[in-house]
């Protein structure tokens, strides 16, 4: 089983700290979550039906006609491996994890790809799988770059597949509005932007004969009626999004002062995280925990990744912690 982000209570087993006294930067998911409107009786008393505004909503959202909401993004990448036979796939490292395992169980030969990999593995490769931005390095590839590189993969029938899970604070690379494109899938998510992981809601973008095939091993009533009703609202909700971006923009710039002051500048991240290399991570890591605060560790290579702070007395205690860290080292 991988380590993910957000064990919030096996740390506090483990630590001994109550589990709302901890302070959760580990999940890069946004700690202002959307919260727009009730969900009615009727969400949770009647079977989700299809025709209820959601794929609209995403339609319009994503600015394409050929979206299939799914339960959260990670059941695309369970099933994609298995609409295609065994080959060669690519998929940058490091990145999430989720992706190479998926496509290795599913009998498929897995490459590790580092960035500057990929145009010439764009030639060789069946499947070439990105995160754009990068989890947890932070790094964009442009969106010609990526448009490039599909071109090449699908004229020998392969694919490009761009997980997208942190592009919407930030859409400016996001190759969503191409996907009718064959050959070219794309995945969303309201858990990160939108604060919303726990109602599992995700998107496919792809052309419509691909999304018919995952369709088809999903079944009916994938997500539930209440995320489906909040998933169709948030997404609507423009004035919300447009505001968001701004504040977000702010509070990752915060983020990058407060780790450049505590003598741990970050190497890369995005306007949900931000990515710090260091031999020290595991030390950082431990220190940090036994103050109550989780963040996500990495040790391939070496590093952690640092979550946004809700309001000003979680930043002030992300800052009291990590000065008494450098004062231990002093």
């Amino acid at each position: 089983m991988l380590e993910h982000g957000g064990r919030l209570r096996r740390a506090a087993q483990r630590y001994g700290i109550a589990l709302e006294q901890w302070l959760d930067l580990s999940t890069g998911v946004n700690p202002t979550s959307w919260c727009g409107i009730d969900v009615p009786r009727s969400a949770w008393a009647r079977l989700p039906e299809d025709d209820d505004g959601l794929l609209a909503a995403a339609q319009r959202y994503f600015s394409v006609l050929q979206v299939l909401p799914v339960a959260g993004s990670q059941a695309a990448i369970m099933h994609l491996p298995q609409l295609r036979a065994p080959g060669t796939v690519g998929v940058l490292a490091p990145s999430y994890a989720e992706h190479a395992l998926r496509w290795r169980e599913a009998g498929h030969q897995v490459a590790p790809l580092a960035l500057a990999d990929c145009p010439s593995a764009a030639d060789a490769l069946d499947v070439l799988v990105l995160v754009n931005p990068n989890n947890p390095t932070g790094e964009r590839i442009a969106r010609a770059h990526l448009l490039e590189w599909h071109a090449r993969l699908a004229a020998r029938g392969g694919w490009l597949i761009v997980d997208e899970a942190f592009a919407d604070a930030d859409p400016s690379d996001s190759i969503a509005s191409c996907t009718e494109r064959e050959g070219l899938i794309v995945l969303r998510s309201l858990g990160k932007f939108f604060g919303l992981a726990g109602a599992r809601v995700g998107f496919v973008l792809a052309a419509q004969k691909f999304l018919d095939a995952i369709a088809e091993r999903l079944g009916p009533w994938t997500i539930a009626g209440p995320a489906r009703f909040i998933a169709q609202h948030a997404l609507a909700d423009r004035p919300w999004q447009n505001a968001m971006r701004a504040r977000l923009h702010a509070q990752c710039a915060r983020l990058v002062a407060l780790l450049q002051r505590c003598g741990l500048p970050p190497a890369g991240g995005c306007s949900l995280f931000q990515w710090v290399p260091t031999v020290a991570a595991a030390a950082i890591h431990e220190t940090l925990a036994r103050e109550g605060i989780l963040t996500r560790l990495f040790d391939a290579p070496n590093g952690l990744r640092f979550g946004l702070p809700a309001h000003d007395a979680e930043w002030e205690r992300l800052e009291r912690a990590l000065g008494a860290y450098q004062e231990l080292r002093s």
